[in-house]
């Protein structure tokens, strides 16, 4: 696995709302990201168990391709995914674990497009993202993600 870095950060506080950036967020076993709607117990598929919603990322390739394929601009805040990463292949750690800066992860199963993205933004995210739509993991260890950290293989 080649290694990477954090790009940038966000949280949604709320089912549906407006993701904020922010320069750091404390990751917590089992619930998620301190602040953000899945640690709070308060996202729209909260109610299904499971820690494949604790942290999501996504390429910022990922989304430089969406714009330059179809025309569609999306931040990192828009996708909806926790975590931007820049020149780490998000699909090749399915079924590993890695760190996020001092934060051990471990990948659960690709974060493709849902109709519920494609409401909120555009309906090109939802085949523009097919495959590319980042990762979802699983957060192990309690800590901190910063923007600029590195992401690397255990």
């Amino acid at each position: 696995m080649n290694t990477g870095a954090v790009v940038s950060i966000h949280l949604i506080p709320t089912a549906g709302g407006r993701a904020a950036a922010v320069p750091q967020a404390r990751a917590l076993p089992g619930r998620g990201l301190e602040g953000d709607r899945y640690g709070l117990g308060v996202g729209s598929y909260s109610n299904k168990p499971g820690p494949s919603r604790e942290l999501t990322l996504i390429e910022i390739e990922a989304l430089e391709g969406l714009k330059r394929d179809d025309g569609l601009e999306l931040s990192g805040g828009d996708s909806r995914r926790n975590v931007v990463t820049r020149g780490v292949a998000l699909n090749h750690l399915v079924d590993r674990e890695f760190f996020v800066g001092e934060v051990k992860a471990k990948g659960i199963r690709l974060c493709e497009p849902c109709a519920r993205l494609a409401e909120l933004t555009d309906p090109k995210a939802h085949p523009g993202l097919i495959h590319r739509g980042g990762l979802r993991a699983q957060i192990l260890t309690e800590g901190v993600i910063r923007v600029g950290d590195v992401v690397r293989p255990v």
